[in-house]
């Protein structure tokens, strides 16, 4: 009969693999930076089901209890800080990875909220939108990565739903990798992240989460923006054409508190 471990028997066996081979450490705190030889998948066996079995720095995609993404449906309201963006122009670097297309964002460009500032460093697509708003999916959801002080996440997450031509997401489709896993630097196109945030920045839902892919680290504030923005249906089709599924499913809540500004 097979043996069914604890929670707490596995965190326990993590440490001990820890200490026994120090060089592990470095893996588990990883900003999410999976690794090129472990191929995961969206469905299957090495799909989000399988994903803490593919390799031991996913133990969080099973038993974390800040996973991402959420359903949000209850939320606290509170007077939230505002995200202030500082965003500037960097030549466009555009990457098919195999799972979305991701946009690399040279330094400079960064967001404040209170006294903390956090770095953009890419952002990259989902469809359909990983997370859930009162039952809604969104057509995608945009993510915008940071990493501040001691590699601690801000991820900013914009909801995009089926309306009128996005001009600025039509030059990144214009300029989709044919190959997976090479970057390709256009370096006559200059793009500002600035232009795919919606009009409205300061009503948000934030709470604490993972990163929703391999090794679904527990280090990341989530701050979703709740004025979405729009995309045609033939660019949102564009997309499918090459990942037609790359969103994780929900994931439980786990008793945390998803804060909505005022």
């Amino acid at each position: 009969m097979k043996k069914l471990y604890t929670k707490k028997q596995f965190i326990l066996a993590i440490m001990f693999l820890s200490l026994s081979f120090p060089g592990l450490t470095n893996v588990l705190a990883s900003s999410g930076t999976q690794s090129p030889s472990v191929h995961w998948e969206y469905e299957g066996e090495t799909g989000p089901d399988h994903w803490d079995r593919l390799v031991l720095e996913n133990w969080h995609c099973k038993i974390g209890d800040m996973q991402s993404p959420i359903g949000i449906t209850v939320t606290e309201k509170a007077k939230l800080d505002e995200i202030i963006f500082h965003y500037h122009p960097t030549p466009l670097k555009i990457i098919n990875n195999g799972h979305t297309i991701q946009i690399n964002y040279e330094k400079g460009s960064y967001i404040t909220i209170g006294h903390k500032k956090y770095d953009l460093v890419q952002f990259h697509f989902h469809t359909p939108s990983e997370h859930v708003i009162h039952g809604k999916h969104y057509d995608m959801e945009a993510h915008l990565v940071h990493k501040g002080d001691h590699g601690h996440l801000a991820v900013v997450a914009v909801l995009i739903e089926k309306g009128k031509e996005n001009a600025f997401i039509k030059t990144l489709w214009s300029n989709f990798p044919k190959d997976v896993g090479t970057e390709h630097i256009v370096a006559d196109i200059k793009i500002c992240a600035r232009h795919l945030l919606p009009h409205n920045t300061t009503a948000y839902y934030t709470y604490p989460g993972s990163l929703t892919t391999p090794p679904c680290t527990e280090n990341v504030t989530w701050f979703i923006l709740k004025t979405p923005i729009e995309e045609t249906q033939a660019a949102l089709d564009k997309f499918t054409s090459l990942f037609k599924h790359d969103a994780r499913p929900i994931q439980p809540v786990h008793g945390r508190i998803v804060k909505e500004s005022n």
